[in-house]
């Protein structure tokens, strides 16, 4: 059994995560049995909980084109970065960084509007315009970590006899680790927000309350929706900072490692 103090610190450091996804969990699975509360604050509205699809559903669906979208945004972006902090790739880098922040620039609605005609409906556009939003904060991170790693360290890895493949793996990515995490964790954050976008080119997400809501003039639809992804993203948020947290005493004790003689 552990000791009162371990208790104590365990729940000091998880306590926002575990009541962000206490009150994501009785959302989910208590909001069809609401009605009484949101009629009460909604009297002229006959149906005033969004029943068409359960929460739980929207949720799962809501996460699956996230992560899908973040991990192709994650390789991709770490791939860019890794290209452009290269010797043959460095002159490439102000190019990426110009085109990354053009595909940013287009509101996602318009990138939707534009795929919708070339691959249709469905989860395909919204996957191709969370890609766009998601990948520049992640390939900024993997340039800016990839960046920052102190040359006198680069340079005891060579005069110890690394190959470049193991300075890589052994050396720049775990230092540079922390910088990727933070935008990792900027993009899917971000995409948790758009992906609700997703809905109005027929995708399932959390978004189709809030749409439905808006079309049919029921605000209590657009707070159902609207709170679940903002929870949902809060949520998100908590578990890259303990990740983080984690990871850096780890990428410090690396760095000293390796700069050490």
């Amino acid at each position: 059994m552990k000791p009162p103090s371990q208790v104590r610190g365990f729940w000091l450091r998880y306590r926002g995560l575990a009541v962000s996804s206490l009150l994501l969990a009785v959302l989910i699975f208590g909001m069809p049995r609401a009605g009484s509360l949101f009629s009460a604050v909604f009297p002229e509205l006959e149906r005033p909980i969004y029943l068409q699809d359960s929460f739980l559903a929207l949720v799962l669906a809501h996460l699956r084109i996230v992560a899908i979208s973040g991990g192709i945004a994650v390789l991709g972006g770490v791939g860019a970065g890794l290209l452009v902090t290269r010797p043959a790739g460095k002159a490439f880098r102000s190019l990426l960084e110009t085109v990354l922040a053009i595909s940013q620039s287009f509101p996602p609605v318009a990138v939707l509007a534009v795929a919708v005609p070339l691959v249709g409906f469905g989860e395909t556009p919204a996957l191709i315009a969370l890609v766009m939003y998601g990948i520049l904060p992640v390939a900024q991170g993997a340039l800016t970590g990839l960046s920052s790693v102190p040359q006198p360290v680069l340079e005891v890895a060579r005069g110890i006899g690394m190959s470049r493949r193991q300075i890589l793996w052994r050396v720049e990515l775990p230092l540079a680790a922390p910088v990727i995490l933070a935008g990792v964790r900027t993009s899917i954050v971000i995409n948790i927000g758009t992906a609700a976008v997703a809905s109005t080119v027929g995708a399932k997400t959390l978004g189709l309350p809030i749409i439905v809501g808006l079309s049919g003039f029921n605000t209590a639809y657009v707070i159902q929706g609207a709170l679940l992804v903002g929870l949902l993203a809060i949520v998100a948020d908590q578990m890259f900072e303990l990740l983080a947290r984690r990871w850096t005493p780890h990428s410090a004790a690396a760095l000293q490692e390796q700069a050490s003689p």
